[in-house]
């Protein structure tokens, strides 16, 4: 018999963990229809055409495509096979995916639900995704995304509303140390095009910047030069990540070494965000301005986010962006949206590092009433009921087993407070309450009890 296990990249979460991770949805659930975002879901599984082309290359390759029901190689041409060609044999014995993300099946939900969505529309949606990432600490191939997007709109209240959601999500989480980075995809096609790269390479471009956090700036040149970028376009680039001061003086200073109508225009888009973002108490260090930020997905248009954790174990906790024309490719153009993610695998990662979650949340009972034997099962099960009426999560000890055994079960469920109804405590209407965390107990009546509970 082989040894259980699971693939590398997932994981199992005990009741404890899950009582960490519900907490953090139940944050981020709050402060997203704070705002007036409302929920949606979509299927784990999308049309493979529907995801293709739309992360770059790199990340087509991380896609988990599904096999055809049935014989899925009845359809696979001899030629392919031959071939060996494992891109174009994917499209043959596979039409389905798991998915990437959950921006681009928004695109596809938006498009396909147009008549009956209000526009703008403000959406959140938490739901699992999949990739095929090298497994480590902080990368999963299976994991929680958080999102909140508006589409509809350009205005630039539309990132203000983002960026403030960032903040009050993650204080509302006491993450540390984050901090929110800012950038524009225009601000970076425009330098791109003065150093040199030509229009069809800026994704191979912006791809290789994206790695500036894993890699450093030699690393980035490094991948820039194996990708057959020349001389000129290595020193630009260098030249863009050097160390700048922070927020306007970062900008005008980036504005004056690349000459261009587009960095001009990214510019001058985040500067309105950044007075605006100061006026709602919002400004460094928890917002930055980072000229090497670039996020390596296809369909960034505009402004872009990412929020890194000062000594976290993990890269960035969230990221977004400003995506023009997304729905465009599903038969619906011209429609503009916006929108960030929290991962909440890593987001977690780092509350775990900091020890910064709050206290008690692996209770996941308020009372326990233990079994005394049969007569006092009348007893036990009304009592129960009173206290789900109050509100109070109740079990009952299915078993009359010894009370050793079930104050320890009390123990490892961390159950704050034990009821027991025995023949002395039926016969004089009262019961008596332990407070598990003191040892302390008390006989009183019922209500008493009660009272004692939820105070």
């Amino acid at each position: 018999m082989s040894k259980p296990s699971i693939p590398k990249g997932t994981r199992d979460f005990t009741p404890a963990i899950m009582a960490r991770r519900q907490w953090i949805f139940s944050t981020l659930r709050a402060a997203f229809e704070a705002r007036g975002f409302a929920p949606i879901e979509t299927p784990a599984m999308e049309s493979l055409a529907t995801l293709t082309g739309k992360y770059g290359e790199e990340g087509d390759q991380l896609i988990f495509k599904l096999l055809n029901n049935g014989d899925f190689l009845s359809k696979a041409q001899n030629e392919t096979l031959e071939s060996k060609d494992s891109k174009a044999l994917s499209f043959q014995i596979s039409k389905k995916a798991l998915r990437y993300d959950l921006t681009v099946p928004f695109a596809r939900f938006v498009t396909m639900h147009r008549n009956v969505l209000p526009m703008p529309f403000k959406r959140y949606q938490m739901q699992t995704v999949w990739r095929g990432d090298r497994p480590g600490r902080g990368r999963y191939q299976e994991f929680v995304q958080c999102d909140a997007d508006i589409i509809g709109s350009t205005g630039i209240l539309c990132e203000l509303e983002l960026v403030s959601l960032f903040s009050e999500a993650l204080k509302g989480l006491g993450v540390p140390g984050y901090r929110i980075l800012v950038n524009d995809r225009r601000i970076l096609a425009g330098i791109a095009d003065s150093i040199g790269v030509d229009a069809d390479r800026l994704t191979d471009w912006t791809v290789a910047v994206d790695k500036l956090d894993k890699v450093g700036v030699d690393g980035v040149c490094d991948e820039l030069e194996r990708r057959g970028f020349d001389a000129e376009v290595l020193s630009g680039t260098q030249n863009m990540l050097v160390q700048r001061p922070e927020g306007e003086a970062g900008m005008a200073a980036l504005v004056s070494e690349f000459a261009h109508p587009l960095v001009e225009e990214g510019i001058q888009s985040l500067r309105t965000l950044w007075s605006l973002s100061n006026g709602e108490g919002i400004a460094a260090p928890e917002l930055v301005f980072a000229p090497g930020l670039a996020r390596g997905l296809n369909y960034y248009t505009g402004a872009i986010f990412e929020v890194q954790v000062e000594g976290a174990p993990v890269g960035s906790i969230c990221g977004g962006g400003r995506y023009d024309d997304l729905t465009g490719i599903f038969g619906m153009p011209g429609v503009s949206g916006v929108g960030i993610s929290f991962g909440a695998d890593r987001i977690y990662d780092v509350l775990e590092h900091f020890e910064a979650f709050p206290e008690n949340l692996s209770t996941d009972l308020d009372v326990l009433i233990l079994h005394m034997g049969e007569e006092s099962i009348p007893a036990m099960l009304n009592a129960a009921s009173l206290c789900r009426v109050r509100g109070l999560r109740t079990e009952v000890y299915p078993d009359a087993a010894k009370l050793k055994r079930q104050f320890k079960y009390a123990d490892d469920r961390g159950v704050p407070y034990v009821l027991v109804f025995g023949s002395d405590e039926i016969q004089e209407e009262t019961c008596t309450l332990r407070d598990m965390r003191t040892g302390d107990q008390i006989t009183v009546p019922f209500e008493q009890a009660l009272i004692k509970i939820q105070n």
